[in-house]
C-alpha cells in the first residue's frame, strides 16, 4: 500500500514537471514570436521613419534659417502706455496676452489692466502718455470720458469690424484715436465724426505661430479650423464628399449644420476651441490649411445692420502663413497688399477651384513648400504684432 502511494506521488510530480516544461517551452516560443514581430516592426519603423524624420528636420532647419533673415530690431520708445485688455476671457485672452507681451518690448513703461477694472482711477494715479484699449465692446465708456477729461489721450483698436459696427458706432466717437482692422470701416467711423481713424489689421504672434515639428497625431493633408457660420456651411456642403475622401481635419463649433455631416463626422473635432499653441501645431502638421473669411452678412452673431462689406484679411491669414504651411484662402480685395497670390499664398473663389488647387498642390510638393516658405518669410518680416504695434506707436507719437 505504501509502495503504491509512493508510485502515485512520483507520477504526479513527473506530470507536473512535464507540464511546467511544456509551458515554459510554449512561453519561450511565444516570447520568441513576439520578439520577432517587434524586431520587424522596429525595422519597418526605422525604414519609414528615418527618411520622414530627416525630411521634417531638414524643412524646419530651412525655416529657422529663413526666420533669421527676418530679424529687424525695433527701438524702444520712452513713453508710458496703459494697455486695457479685453478682459473677456477665452478666446480673446490669447490676443490680450500677445499684445501685452509685444508692447512690453516696445515702450519704456507699460501698465496692463483690463476692461473689468477701475481704469479711469488707475489712469488718474499713474498718468500714462496714452491709454490703448483693445476691442472695447465690454468696456464702460465712462472711463474713457473721464480719462479724456483728465487730459489723458485714448485710443481704441477694434478687432471684430465690421461684424459689430452696430455696437462700435456708439463707442468710437469717445476716443481720440480709432484703429480698425477693416479697411471699409475707415469711412464709416469718419462719417460718425471721428477725425483720426487708422487702418491697422491684426497680425501673427511669432511666439505661438511659427514653424514647429508637429506630432504625428497632428499631421494631415488638409486642415480647417474655425466656426461653421452659415455661409461657410453652404460652401462646405459642396465639398463634403471630397474632404471625406481625403486626410482631412476640421475643428470648431456648429459643424453638425452640414447637410451630410455623418460622412465627415469622423474627421471633425466638433465643438472644440483650440488654444494658440494647439492651433499652430495643427497648422504646422498640415500640408494645406484652408482659410475662409467670415461673410459680412452672415446670419450668425451679426451686428452689422449697415451691411458694411469686409475686404481685409482676417487674423488667421497671418497666423497660418506664419507657420510655414501652404495657405489656401478665399480672395479678399485687400489681400494683395499683404501677400502676393500664387507666390506667397494661394486663393480660390469657388468650391470647384478650391478642390482643383488642393489636388494640384498635394501632388506638387516642391511648389507647395516654396509658396509656404515665402508666405512665412513675408509674415515674419512684415506682419507680426511687433510690426503692427510699432506702426500704431509711430502714428500716436510721430
Amino acid at each position: 500500500m505504501a509502495a503504491s502511494s509512493r508510485i502515485r506521488r512520483s507520477r504526479l510530480r513527473l506530470a507536473r514537471t512535464t507540464r511546467r516544461k511544456v509551458s515554459r517551452h510554449g512561453a519561450r516560443k511565444r516570447d520568441s514570436g513576439a520578439q520577432e514581430r517587434r524586431k520587424i516592426q522596429y525595422e519597418e519603423g526605422r525604414t519609414h521613419g528615418f527618411p520622414l524624420g530627416w525630411e521634417h528636420g531638414y524643412w524646419y532647419g530651412k525655416c529657422e534659417t529663413v526666420l533669421r533673415l527676418t530679424e529687424q530690431p525695433i527701438g524702444i520708445r520712452p513713453i508710458h502706455v496703459l494697455f486695457v485688455a479685453t478682459g473677456k476671457g477665452f478666446p480673446y485672452s490669447p490676443l490680450d496676452e500677445a499684445i501685452a507681451a509685444t508692447l512690453r518690448g516696445l515702450v519704456g513703461r507699460l501698465t496692463v489692466t483690463d476692461s473689468t477694472q477701475p481704469v479711469a482711477e488707475i489712469a488718474a494715479r499713474i498718468r500714462p502718455d496714452i491709454a490703448i484699449v483693445l476691442d472695447g465692446l465690454h468696456f464702460d465708456i465712462a472711463h474713457v470720458d473721464e480719462m479724456r477729461r483728465l487730459g489723458i489721450r485714448t485710443a481704441i483698436w477694434f478687432t471684430d469690424d465690421p461684424y459689430y459696427t452696430d455696437i462700435t458706432a456708439s463707442l468710437a466717437t469717445h476716443y481720440d484715436e480709432v484703429f480698425t482692422l477693416e479697411l471699409t470701416c475707415i469711412d464709416f467711423y469718419q462719417r460718425l465724426g471721428c477725425s483720426r481713424v487708422h487702418y491697422l489689421p491684426m497680425a501673427a504672434y511669432p511666439i505661438e505661430f511659427r514653424p514647429r515639428n508637429a506630432a504625428r497625431s497632428k499631421r494631415h493633408d488638409i486642415c480647417f479650423i474655425g466656426s461653421a457660420y452659415w455661409r461657410r456651411v453652404a460652401f462646405f456642403n459642396e465639398v463634403t464628399g471630397y474632404l471625406a475622401s481625403k486626410d482631412t481635419h476640421i475643428s470648431g463649433i456648429w459643424w453638425e449644420r452640414l447637410k451630410d455631416f455623418p460622412i465627415l463626422a469622423d474627421k471633425i473635432a466638433l465643438g472644440r476651441w483650440l488654444g494658440p499653441r494647439e492651433t499652430a501645431e495643427m497648422y504646422n502638421g498640415s500640408k494645406i490649411v484652408i482659410n475662409m473669411h467670415r461673410a459680412h452678412d452672415d446670419e450668425t452673431f451679426n451686428n452689422n445692420s449697415a451691411g458694411i462689406a469686409a475686404v481685409s484679411p482676417n487674423p488667421r491669414t497671418f497666423e497660418i502663413s506664419g507657420c510655414a504651411t501652404l495657405q489656401l484662402t478665399d480672395a479678399r480685395d485687400d489681400l494683395v497688399n499683404f501677400y502676393t497670390p500664387d507666390v506667397e499664398i494661394v486663393t480660390y473663389s469657388s468650391p470647384q477651384e478650391m478642390v482643383e488647387k488642393i489636388e494640384y498642390y498635394l501632388t506638387h510638393e516642391e511648389q507647395r513648400q516654396a509658396i509656404a516658405m515665402r508666405g512665412m518669410y513675408r509674415t515674419m518680416r512684415d506682419h507680426t504684432y511687433a510690426r503692427r504695434l510699432d506702426t500704431m506707436l509711430s502714428i500716436l507719437f510721430p
